[in-house]
């Protein structure tokens, strides 16, 4: 690992485990110790292993929409390369770091690095049209679970709305009107950049109208020749974020509480839009002040805390390990080692 990128590990990590310090010692009371003999380890197993059978459909996803370009992938090169994503993806903001990782392991498996590109970007897209998907339905199907937020709900339901909408109406331009498109994208550009030099302004808009048109041509190419591709993607994509958010739902039963399938679902999805937006390295504080905040409102404050602390666990800290073994063996075989 890069010194740049340990620096970003250190401190998404150490962000995190402040703020989880900061909730265990405001949420932990006399109470807690009751709570704890409930726990059944079973149910976190089986959290750690739903989560890792949301990897699987990770890589999947992977090596259906690879194989639909006429480049078969094995299932454990697939599953290895997520896991290497898992670690860029828990030191940068939105998770985006993943994204180079992915490209780079597909090129090394023999994938053209246009196609690669074309295949990573179409995740995001996918990812974007799963939340999109699921939210949308979330606020038709589970309106009295929205309302149990409170407060927080009407907050959340613009922001979600908007979520909704954006993907969309960005899918839409980015589609028939790639043109319409950069312009947006230049506008907003030098409005964020408008006390930046010149060249790195430049440079900027460079970087975004290659990302657009490197967007429409990954679109094209899926939507031409490998439609196949896309519905093997979606049908994984949706499968990978239901597994993700019921893994939420475990680690409550394993911690003697109710399951909260429906409302823990409206969480779940919260969370994962908020966590997609590039706020903090790895959403490192965002995740944990966020399920705090929303799970309070359901378990008893004794046991949020380390209902958190579990959650991110699951979600975060064992990502980091399995992308730092799986990062060793990269290096081994680039190296040339058995």
């Amino acid at each position: 690992m890069e010194r740049s990128q340990k620096k970003w590990l250190y401190i998404s990590v150490g962000f995190s485990l402040t703020v989880l310090i900061v909730i265990l010692y405001l949420t932990i009371n006399a109470n807690t110790i009751q709570y704890l003999q409930k726990i059944n380890p079973w149910f976190l197993l089986l959290a750690f292993l739903t989560h890792v059978m949301t990897m699987c459909f990770w890589a999947m996803r992977v090596k259906k929409m690879s194989g639909s370009l006429g480049y078969p992938i094995k299932f454990f090169y697939s599953l290895n390369l997520v896991f290497a994503n898992l670690l860029a993806a828990a030191v940068t903001p939105a998770q985006a770091g993943g994204e180079p990782v992915r490209v780079h392991e597909l090129y090394k498996a023999k994938v053209p690095l246009g196609d690669a590109t074309a295949i990573v970007i179409m995740e995001r897209v996918l990812d974007g049209i799963a939340l999109a998907c699921l939210a949308a339905f979330a606020m038709f199907a589970l309106s009295e679970q929205w309302k149990s937020l409170g407060a927080i709900s009407d907050v959340m339901v613009y922001i979600t709305w908007i979520f909704v909408a954006g993907c969309l109406f960005l899918f839409y331009l980015a589609i028939r009107r790639p043109d319409v498109m950069k312009r947006l994208a230049d506008r907003a550009a030098r409005f964020f950049t408008r006390k930046w030099e010149p060249a790195r302004v430049t440079e900027v808009l460079g970087r975004i109208d290659t990302e657009i048109a490197n967007f429409h041509a990954a679109v094209l190419r899926f939507m031409r020749t490998a439609k196949s591709g896309l519905a093997w993607g979606m049908l994984f994509t949706l499968l990978y974020w239901v597994s993700e958010i019921v893994t939420a739902s475990l680690i409550l039963v394993g911690l003697g509480q109710p399951p909260l399938f429906f409302e823990s679902f409206v969480i779940q999805l919260i969370l994962a839009i908020l966590m997609m937006l590039p706020l903090t390295p790895g959403s490192s504080g965002i995740a944990e002040v966020g399920a705090t905040t929303m799970y309070a409102l359901f378990i008893p404050a004794a046991i949020v805390g380390v209902f958190v602390v579990i959650w991110r666990i699951v979600l975060y800290y064992f990502n980091i390990a399995l992308g730092i073994v799986s990062s060793l063996i990269i290096v081994r075989r680039e190296s040339g080692n058995p």
